[in-house]
């Protein structure tokens, strides 16, 4: 009786180990090389793009980022593109942040205290998800435009669909501060 029990555990190890299934491979990040967010005028006008790039991923060459003058008293439609340049041709993650828009938000924040930024897009739950803002500005003044992108943030957590990122927890998938002028 010892040796069925020993073959039916030996044909049972035998079954499991030649088990051809593909692993499950979690979702993994995409290289973030570029941030472009473009402020166009609410009532015509010459678009402001602020930019961040860092061709070469994170190390080496420091990135470049560049800000942008914005007019006082003023309201612009935002809106963020984000893509992978490191390959040919570019990649645009926005497309995936869109389709993953329940484990994605981005956050704005500024030191200028006269920069509003507002949502305009939501995902299918309803919750914030920020491709799409509203940017108001108000008195002249200087300052930076913090822009973050959190992965499978805590949608439900206090404040965060204001756009309050204290109690967002996740993944920062990227974060960039931005020089900005209000004239």
């Amino acid at each position: 009786m010892n040796t069925l029990k020993f073959l039916g555990l030996i044909t049972c190890l035998f079954l499991v180990s030649c088990d051809k299934k593909d692993p499950i491979v979690p979702n993994e990040e995409e290289l973030i090389t570029t941030l472009n967010y473009t402020l166009n005028p609410t009532d015509g006008g010459v678009p402001t793009v602020l930019k961040f790039s860092d061709p070469d991923g994170d190390g080496g060459k420091a990135p470049v980022i560049t800000g942008g003058t914005l007019k006082k008293n003023q309201n612009y439609f935002g809106t963020i593109q984000i893509l992978n340049e490191s390959i040919s041709p570019a990649k645009d993650i926005s497309a995936e942040i869109l389709n993953e828009a329940l484990d994605h938000q981005f956050f704005y924040s500024s030191t200028a205290k006269n920069v509003i930024v507002t949502y305009s897009d939501k995902d299918s739950a309803g919750n914030p998800l920020g491709l799409k803002t509203l940017l108001k500005t108000g008195l002249a003044e200087k300052g930076t435009l913090k822009i973050t992108l959190k992965h499978l943030p805590n949608k439900t957590a206090q404040g965060v669909v204001t756009g309050q990122i204290a109690n967002a927890g996740g993944e920062t998938d990227i974060e960039v501060e931005f020089p900005i002028d209000v004239q």
